[in-house]
């Protein structure tokens, strides 16, 4: 490969993705500028090879070794004061995106309050249009700062251009197109909390009084009911939550739900849709707690698969696969993953 890029061979990728999944890539760049980055793409273009585009490692599932991997390095964070007394953020794809949430928050800034402790890099939020007790990234997102590694040009997407909807984004849709470098959000110094989701209300009253600004009390009460429901990546692998809640015509909910009165319904983004509870219906079918080997399904949230030790890509992917097989054989329902599985298809029939 071309000097313009610093390949290095055979590197352990246990450590990046937070399933903690043991593979390794054939070889690795990390860049941290974007004229390394083009350099990186050229090169794997030159070899027709596919390169991993690596951030964080906290929403993808590594079942085979990649051929090459991308690990951009891109930081850096500006808070610009607007005429509306809103202020847009920009800031690196590569900073964390909890402590870009905590930044904002300990600044007085509301709007991604709620979106606290979702692990991850910022430049990876717009991909799943990232989303929690009732807020969602898009509400807050301006603009994308991206490289189209098609045409090798810098193009700036509005919220429009991005396609936004739940768990899904144009950089989802075609993942080999793009490459998210800067992202803008725009908040608010006003007030705005969205306090309705179940136990947050709860959770906030728990949350000592002091001088934190408001915002960052949000933050902390939502940190708070995470680290309750959901497993800590640090100590067990995860990816969190493994399978979308599924969004299916009202019709098609209704008579499920005539079936099923306990089944748990939300409104969809679509006003002929209703989105159902996938971890509900996983929990229906016994999976929460369920161990074979290292892999399994956590005992805190059954949409959470998680590697208890040693668990192989394959052997998550195959305990996944089964779990979507039961729910769809006795409630009709097809779950769909959220993170990006890599170097298989999560229906191998797809």
């Amino acid at each position: 490969m071309s000097t313009g890029a610093i390949w290095v061979d055979d590197v352990d990728l246990t450590g990046l993705n937070t399933f903690r999944v043991a593979a390794r890539a054939k070889r690795f760049a990390r860049c941290g500028d974007i004229d390394s980055l083009r350099a990186a793409l050229l090169d794997c273009r030159s070899q027709s090879v596919k390169p991993l585009i690596l951030g964080g490692g906290s929403n993808l599932l590594l079942v085979k070794d990649p051929s090459a991997v991308i690990h951009p390095q891109l930081f850096g964070l500006e808070f610009i004061e607007t005429a509306d007394c809103a202020v847009e953020v920009i800031a690196g794809a590569s900073e964390n995106w909890d402590a870009l949430v905590r930044a904002c928050c300990g600044a007085g800034l509301w709007g991604i309050e709620n979106l606290a402790l979702i692990p991850g890099t910022v430049g990876a939020a717009p991909v799943q249009n990232i989303g929690a007790y009732g807020v969602e990234l898009s509400d807050s997102l301006i603009w994308v700062r991206a490289l189209d590694r098609g045409s090798d040009e810098l193009c700036q997407l509005t919220a429009d251009e991005m396609a936004l909807s739940y768990r899904d984004s144009v950089f989802k849709r075609e993942p080999d197109r793009w490459l998210i470098l800067q992202v803008c959000l725009r908040l608010h110094r006003d007030a705005h909390p969205r306090l309705g989701y179940a136990g947050l209300e709860e959770a906030l009253r728990g949350i000592e009084s002091g001088s934190s600004p408001e915002p960052l009390k949000v933050a902390n009460a939502v940190t708070v009911l995470r680290r309750t429901k959901l497993p800590d990546p640090a100590q067990v692998g995860n990816a969190g939550s493994f399978f979308k809640n599924p969004e299916l015509p009202a019709e098609i909910a209704a008579r499920i739900a005539s079936r099923h009165p306990q089944l748990a319904r939300f409104p969809a983004a679509r006003a002929d849709q209703v989105k159902l509870s996938a971890a509900w219906l996983i929990d229906q079918q016994g999976w929460k707690g369920f161990r074979e080997g290292d892999a399994g399904i956590s005992a805190q949230h059954a949409l959470v698969l998680v590697n208890h030790g040693s668990a192989s890509g394959a052997e998550l992917l195959a305990l996944a696969r089964r779990v979507a097989d039961t729910v769809e054989s006795q409630f009709g329902v097809v779950l769909q993953p959220e993170p990006l599985i890599v170097g298989a298809r999560f229906r191998p029939d797809e």
